[in-house]
């Protein structure tokens, strides 16, 4: 049997009866439960073991000690990146 078919036939049922099967419907749905172990929030302990589990990471500009200078480095070098399509340019 079709959905336009079930339609059909749920369109001849009573508005009341129409309202039930709707509730069932819904009821009959399932929805994934969020997982327990992702709303649990780290101890110190297990964050310091994922840092200490990290790969290197490579800084960008390590250079630059000023943390506002580094700031307004990348936002020129952003900047810069974007121009041509602000300018219409691609």
């Amino acid at each position: 049997m079709s959905v336009a078919e079930i339609l059909q036939q749920a369109q001849t049922l009573s508005p009341h009866e129409r309202k039930e099967l709707v509730k069932l419907l819904v009821d009959s749905l399932e929805f994934p439960q969020p997982s327990s172990t992702t709303s649990q929030p780290k101890t110190g302990a297990e964050i310091a073991a994922l840092l200490a589990n990290m790969s290197p990471i490579e800084f960008v500009d390590p250079d630059i000690d000023d943390p506002v200078e580094w700031v307004k480095a990348q936002r020129r070098k952003e900047a810069d990146r974007l121009k041509p399509y602000w300018e219409g340019d691609k």
